[in-house]
């Protein structure tokens, strides 16, 4: 692990993040805006309901997927 490496966004985890989870809350973002939370194996499932419940979550993909895309879908 450097300082490029991609960590987890769960509150204190230290652990490189494996996936992302695109969201949007509807009341401060244009519809095709997208943040990102990152997410490691452990900390995903946790994280992806947390933004569902609110209805945030519009996509969940690894991050080497989400590296891949073109810049104007990400």
């Amino acid at each position: 692990m450097n300082d490029e490496t991609p960590i987890c966004s769960a509150k204190g985890c230290r652990v490189p993040a494996v996936w992302v989870l695109a969201w949007n809350n509807p009341k401060l973002h244009t519809p095709e805006r997208r943040k990102t939370w990152l997410a490691c194996d452990e900390h995903r499932e946790h994280l992806t309901q947390f933004l569902g419940m609110r209805g945030f979550l519009k996509d969940v993909v690894t991050l080497a997927e989400w590296e891949s895309r073109p810049a104007a879908q990400s």
